[in-house]
């Protein structure tokens, strides 16, 4: 089977400053695209909200008369140009005191459940251990730990969506939960199961696509365009984003990285000869079997670290422990042959790792990018184009709700119950919006957060 290593190099093909710059990457289109631009840019004028999303002036101001409807958006104060040059303006931004989304995400041992703002903050966060496996009792149990977090940190706020988030095979159409083979779920209906507890909409997907999403939305401006994102914990897997969409492949599969080979078999291993253990694919040098956390804690074991958990062991690295952190180090060189398959495989502007030693040891970051530059054929500057990813530290709890804020951003005028129903029409000379306010669906029925 052929490895990820690469014992020899070839002359470097031309250099990315040889090649034309491909054309920008385009917005949503409508209503979207004005939401995403008050986003970025706000508290921002209509008039720059038109020139940066390329829609005419009127389009703008019917986009955002919708906006302000739903109470998604509201108006600033009043601002003129220079020294009161100019027409005065009145900016946009989003509004984060009306509304709020619910999120929740399922890792192999805990799931954390989280409160966020139409700004991607976290406003709360509760994790806790599994009690059961049990698909239906897990999700009705995590509808039924939403209570608390909405009714002591909502603040008056209506909570619009519920997001779930998880590792392997998830179907967002379906809303169902395809393969987790650590939990021994396959064709959960998660959505269904959800909404029925909680009366919410229900938004399902990878914890890896909502992560990338969530960058696109609220990370740095460099993971904002093309992005390849790298998730290392008990499930590792991959998510590819472009052009603003997410691909997912015809049977929700795209990302399955965790059975890279990284050629450790072929080449006699470590020194330290603890191995991660033999992966679920049989393989004992994939990538899955060498970094997840269970490995960790496997090969820690084996170096005399006594250990019960991943997040002890990532406390002794952060502490300064040698052995814990030459422990991380390794995971991050390994990881890095992977990155540079995948920079090599879909050449994005920037590769997001989400990786606790990473994210959090400068050492780390520079073993990752180092194993880079010396594998990729294409990646020209490493420290630009790896980046940890911007959630350090609020991962699991920002995942679940960026799948719920990624439709709200993708669709905010779409099916979304706790929001005035808003319509509009050109009037007859194109210029004129009329404007339908439908007030008796702006509620959620708290109650029916609280069942099952």
């Amino acid at each position: 089977m052929t490895s990820l290593s690469a014992p020899g190099r070839r002359p470097r093909p031309p250099r990315r400053s040889d090649i034309p710059a491909a054309p920008p990457a385009r917005r949503l289109a409508g209503t979207g695209a004005v939401f995403g631009a008050i986003l970025d840019h706000g508290p921002v004028a209509r008039s720059t909200v038109a020139r940066l999303t390329g829609l005419s002036p009127a389009s703008v101001t019917g986009h955002v008369a919708q906006l302000l409807a739903r109470g998604l958006v509201r108006e600033s104060a009043e601002t003129a140009g220079p020294r009161g040059l100019g027409r005065p303006h009145i900016p946009v931004e989003i509004d984060t005191g009306r509304y709020l989304v619910a999120g929740a995400h399922i890792a192999v041992a805990h799931s954390t459940v989280s409160l966020m703002d139409l700004r991607g903050r976290i406003v709360a966060e509760d994790r806790q251990p599994h009690r059961t496996t049990d698909p239906r009792r897990m999700l009705g149990g995590l509808a039924a730990r939403l209570t608390r977090p909405a009714a002591v940190h909502a603040g008056g706020r209506t909570v619009l969506a519920l997001g779930l988030a998880t590792g392997h095979r998830v179907d967002p159409v379906a809303g169902v939960i395809v393969e987790h083979p650590q939990l021994g779920w396959r064709d959960v209906p998660a959505r269904d199961i959800l909404a029925a507890a909680t009366g919410l909409p229900v938004h399902v997907d990878s914890h890896s696509r909502a992560l990338a999403r969530a960058e696109q939305l609220f990370g740095e401006e460099s993971t904002r365009t093309s992005t390849v994102l790298l998730f290392v914990g008990a499930v590792v897997d991959a998510a590819f984003a472009t052009e603003g969409a997410m691909h997912r492949g015809p049977r929700s599969g795209a990302g399955s990285v965790a059975h890279l080979p990284l050629g450790t078999a072929e080449s006699g291993g470590d020194a330290d000869g603890a191995g991660g253990g033999r992966c679920s694919c049989g393989r004992t040098d994939c990538l899955q079997s060498e970094v997840s956390e269970r490995a960790m804690v496997r090969r820690a074991a084996g170096q005399g670290l006594a250990v019960n958990s991943f997040p002890e062991l990532l406390d002794l690295a952060l502490a300064g422990e040698p052995r814990a952190v030459a422990l991380f180090r390794r995971r991050a060189r390994l990881v890095g042959r992977a990155a540079a398959l995948l920079l090599d495989m879909f050449d994005p502007e920037v590769l997001v790792v989400v990786e606790p030693g990473v994210g959090r040891m400068p050492e780390c970051l520079a073993g990752l990018r180092a194993e880079v530059a010396k594998r990729s054929w294409v990646c020209e500057d490493p420290e630009r184009a790896v980046v940890p990813t911007s959630f350090t530290g609020t991962v699991l709890a920002t995942a679940g709700g960026a799948v719920a804020l990624g439709a709200l951003y993708t669709d905010p005028l779409g099916p979304w119950p706790a929001l005035p129903a808003v319509s509009w029409r050109p009037a007859n000379s194109g210029s004129r919006f009329l404007r339908r306010l439908s007030s008796g669906s702006c509620i959620v029925d708290r109650a029916r957060m609280r069942t099952g």
